[in-house]
């Protein structure tokens, strides 16, 4: 059999795991890898290799034994500069190495969109002591949030409302950063009214958009998404227009395809914020396998391998997502109960759950995600929320 692309796939989470899928789907040939055996992508993947992606040499080896058509970032803790020299060497790093550089660090991609882009972002420092947290803390004044410059999925973030919390929030951001760069962002806390995940895929032909996503967080790690999110034509077509000049800012130089999560916040005088970008599919982003014609996956991997993407269009009025989180640390256990939740799905509504295959729980881990569709998104929220609790985790 013949591929259409060989894919090295850095990193194999559950985002991992659908991107796998859709990119089989259309004919690649997939080797996963992960710091952990028996990763979520590489239960469906043709090959698998095991390191730390903080680890040059053996990044390099995996670049070098391989020879992929295509080095597809997963993860944010990398080691970007041998993506770099890898690109250099003809490899093609998707988006582009200069964008797995910029994104992998919060400072990077915060510079980029305030210093030379112009946008609109919160005012921020960054501090690699807690002098340095203190003082910034002081310019920018309080409420304010502290986050590592490098981590994913929210881990590390804090919101500081007042003087005393500061110390503890700088300490929380330093356990919980990834890699090896002991800085921290402090930024300006924007009283918002909602935020946006924007789907924005660059094709060599156009930049695309998904209809926006609204998502909620808890501990800086997201909980729930629906699809389309509310919001004025002025407010999207701002959001757009960022989203674009981001995008392309990030490509350039026949380089920078596939699918980019650019979230924004929305204030209640609809003016509209940056926050920050990855040039990956996105957790928020998992609501898009059960309400539009393609997936984030399915228009992440059309995107890098230069496949056309007719159009983007919903397939319900609106769609939700729920996460399902572990409470505990085990290496055994099982799910039930996805019966019952399966079974919400009646009257037009339609519910799936995504088990994602992660070998081990840890309190608040994303294990599941429960799906939803409804006649508005109160309603797919609703039915998406009752599916995710549905389902249980049993342990031994």
């Amino acid at each position: 059999m013949s591929f259409t692309r060989k894919i090295l796939l850095l990193g194999s989470g559950e985002l991992g795991r659908e991107f796998v899928i859709s990119a089989k789907r259309l004919g690649a040939f997939v080797i996963a890898c992960d710091a952990y055996e028996n990763a979520p992508a590489m239960q469906v993947s043709d090959a698998s290799e095991v390191f730390s992606m903080l680890d040059g040499e053996k990044l390099r080896a995996a670049i070098v034994k391989h020879k992929p058509d295509l080095v597809v970032p997963e993860v944010e803790a990398i080691r970007t500069e041998i993506l770099a020299e890898m690109e250099g060497e003809g490899y093609n790093i998707v988006p582009s190495a200069r964008a797995t550089q910029l994104t992998m660090n919060r400072d990077a991609i915060r510079d980029v969109a305030a210093q030379e882009l112009g946008l609109r972002t919160s005012r921020y420092h960054y501090a690699e002591s807690f002098e340095q947290v203190a003082s910034a803390a002081e310019d920018i004044g309080l409420p304010l949030v502290i986050k590592p410059v490098m981590s994913s999925s929210g881990k590390g973030q804090s919101k500081v409302d007042s003087a005393d919390q500061l110390e503890e929030a700088w300490n929380y951001a330093v356990d919980n950063m990834r890699g090896d760069r002991k800085r921290v962002i402090v930024e300006q806390f924007i009283d918002f009214d909602y935020e946006i995940t924007l789907l924005t895929v660059r094709t060599r032909g156009d930049v695309l958009f998904c209809p926006p996503i609204g998502h909620r967080q808890e501990r800086g790690d997201y909980q729930e998404s629906w699809q389309p999110a509310e919001m004025s034509q002025d407010a999207l077509a701002a959001a757009q227009d960022m989203a674009r000049k981001v995008v392309e800012n990030l490509g350039g130089g026949g380089k920078g395809w596939g699918l980019f999560g650019v979230e924004f916040f929305v204030t209640k005088e609809g003016e509209v914020i940056f926050s920050e970008l990855s040039p990956r599919p996105h957790d928020t982003g998992m609501v898009t396998l059960i309400g539009q014609n393609l997936s984030e996956f399915d228009l992440h991997a059309r995107a890098i391998m230069g496949l056309p993407i007719p159009h983007i269009a919903l397939t319900a009025l609106a769609s939700a997502s729920a996460v399902i989180l572990a409470d505990r640390d085990s290496d055994k256990f099982a799910f039930g109960g996805v019966d019952e939740a399966l079974a919400l799905g009646r009257g037009g509504a339609e519910v799936d759950v995504r088990i994602f295959g992660k070998p081990i729980t840890r309190p608040y881990r994303r294990m599941a995600v429960a799906l939803a569709t409804g006649k508005d998104t109160d309603a797919a929220r609703l039915l998406a929320k009752k599916a995710a609790d549905r389902v249980k985790i049993q342990y031994d």
